[in-house]
């Protein structure tokens, strides 16, 4: 079934911008969620464009509200895939995704949830390369602690969108971070085990994090 989102990498992405990543368990989109967000995809595209918006624009805006919709379905989830529920199996993504600091990318943002993942970054390194890396080195991890060897742990499709300017990259953070807030899973940002959010008290907003200054 195709992704509601239409993206898959390698695509048209501008060097030294700020990349907002996220990827979802396999599976852990229900197909009539699909069905809905590629119900609203069309009803979308069917609407006249708002006044001044280029074609590029409106994809944008139309991807945005469509990533929203999935996005709040997958915080609501109750059933499908949760492995990364497992703390063992939150704390091998969240070691992959530090594992590329400074070398593969500047490091801006992370929230891992139990079925998807949140990342901003600046890639240093092939976008592709690094997510791939990222995806197959936690799926063959956590299917090793998980006793499910070979199973399929990632949907292929991604949703990346660069920030344009340091005001969509600070809501953009600020949207990753409060994930989980917003799902009802802890009361302050700070609190969640598995995000960037708990090392802000010495990390400032939009600067690179920095192991050394973090205490790992």
């Amino acid at each position: 079934m195709r992704s509601p989102y239409q993206r898959h990498l390698p695509h048209q992405i501008p060097e030294k911008f700020p990349i907002f990543l996220t990827w979802n368990l396999k599976g852990a989109m229900p197909r009539k969620i699909w069905q809905m967000l590629q119900r609203e995809r069309a009803r979308l595209e069917r609407l006249p464009p708002m006044n001044g918006e280029t074609p590029g624009e409106r994809k944008i805006r139309e991807d945005k509200i469509i990533f929203a919709l999935s996005d709040r379905e997958l915080d609501c989830a109750n059933d499908g895939p949760m492995h990364l529920k497992d703390s063992a199996a939150a704390k091998i993504v969240e070691d992959s995704i530090l594992f590329g600091v400074p070398e593969r990318y500047d490091l801006l943002a992370w929230c891992v949830m139990a079925n998807h993942v949140h990342v901003l970054l600046t890639p240093h390194w092939e976008l592709e390369d690094t997510t791939h890396g990222i995806k197959g080195y936690t799926a063959l991890q956590i299917n090793n602690l998980q006793n499910a060897r070979g199973r399929v742990f990632c949907q292929d499709e991604s949703y990346d969108h660069w920030a344009r300017d340091d005001e969509e990259m600070m809501r953009i953070i600020a949207y990753i971070e409060s994930n989980p807030v917003v799902a009802g899973l802890c009361l302050t940002p700070e609190a969640w085990p598995w995000s960037s959010a708990r090392f802000r008290k010495n990390w400032l907003l939009g600067e690179p994090f920095v192991k050394s200054t973090s205490g790992l």
